[in-house]
């Protein structure tokens, strides 16, 4: 596939410094683009790849443009990482555009009563079950399971082995054993909503599991039942939030970071890789949870003496009160 820089021009703005002919056979980084590459600049960091990069075409913001190389073409933007990304949406559509006869593969299971839209793309061996619903220009792709009355809003994206919709996990402990509690609910997912692979959204016990617009979970991230994700939130990977627990907008969650069940995350907070959150955070900011870390024989001798802590508060505050009586 090719695609003229005049026809990205058209279609997502910029100023183009070059020929709009050019066609742009692939999107490279600089450092192992070839001349028929698109590649972009927007960290300065990296400005050193951008002398020597054999890139066809760089997309850099204005201040980057004097340093592009001779011969090469640029396209000037004031985010050139937001055009980048905008770049890679519009290749993925013109690749789709070019696949349009099989927007449902014949693998893929659909029950009769399940709504998929027109301009829905279904992958291999995906099953759609009763009154499940997928939105305008969304994409399932290989074995995604999608749970009977549950929905996929428009626009979404739902990566290889997504599951939505299976069971949450309920339990009655009964007499030493386990009585199942079904789960009623199902799963919203709103728009533009992008799910990693391997991913599972569980159904809820009684009310909806709910998914907000614009949300972007990693590759397998578990999020239990009744749990409510506030718009444009983003968790990496690993990421576990356990059931009934309520996440802000525009949070995100670093890789392999624990939400415990039945807690509240306010809008606007942002939990650092690995952590354990054990308490409702009702601010937003940003927070850690993590023992740094450091070579074994140091990391238990600071471990041994975090447990010593609380005694060594008492005796402290036994000293204190003691000093106060001698001095008075």
């Amino acid at each position: 596939m090719a695609i003229r820089l005049g026809q990205l021009i058209e279609q997502l703005g910029g100023s183009l410094h070059g020929d709009p002919d050019f066609l742009v056979q692939k999107i490279s980084p600089l450092e192992t683009a070839t001349p028929s590459s698109l590649a972009f600049l927007s960290n300065p960091l990296y400005r050193s790849q951008l002398a020597t990069t054999q890139a066809g075409c760089v997309i850099v913001s204005p201040e980057m443009q004097s340093s592009v190389p001779a011969g090469s073409a640029c396209i000037v933007s004031s985010n050139p990482y937001l055009y980048f990304a905008k770049v890679t949406q519009f290749w993925r559509q013109q690749q789709v555009a070019a696949d349009r006869d099989a927007l449902v593969h014949p693998s893929a299971v659909v029950h009769p009563q399940a709504v998929v839209h027109p301009t829905a793309r279904i992958g291999p061996l995906c099953l759609i079950e009763k009154g499940a619903k997928v939105g305008a220009g969304s994409w399932l792709k290989a074995h995604v399971t999608l749970g009977a009355d549950c929905t996929v809003g428009e626009g979404c994206i739902l990566h290889a082995g997504v599951v939505v919709g299976a069971d949450g996990f309920g339990f009655a402990p009964i007499d030493g054993r386990w009585e199942k509690i079904e789960q009623l609910g199902a799963v919203r997912i709103g728009n533009q909503v992008e799910i990693g692979a391997n991913s599972c959204i569980d159904r809820g016990a009684l009310e909806d599991t709910v998914i907000g617009n614009g949300v972007k979970l990693d590759n397998l991230v578990q999020i239990g039942h009744n749990v409510q994700v506030g718009d444009h939130t983003a968790m990496a990977g690993c990421v576990g939030v356990a059931g009934s627990a309520v996440i802000g907008a525009h949070c995100t969650l670093g890789g392999g970071a624990i939400v415990l069940g039945h807690l509240t995350l306010a809008d606007g907070v942002h939990i650092s890789a690995a952590s354990v959150v054990m308490r409702s955070l009702h601010k937003p900011g940003n927070y850690s949870g993590v023992f740094p870390i450091d070579d074994n024989a140091s990391w238990e001798k600071n471990a041994a003496t975090l447990k010593q802590l609380h005694g060594l508060r008492d005796r402290i505050r036994s000293l204190e009160t003691a000093l106060e009586s001698s001095q008075k």
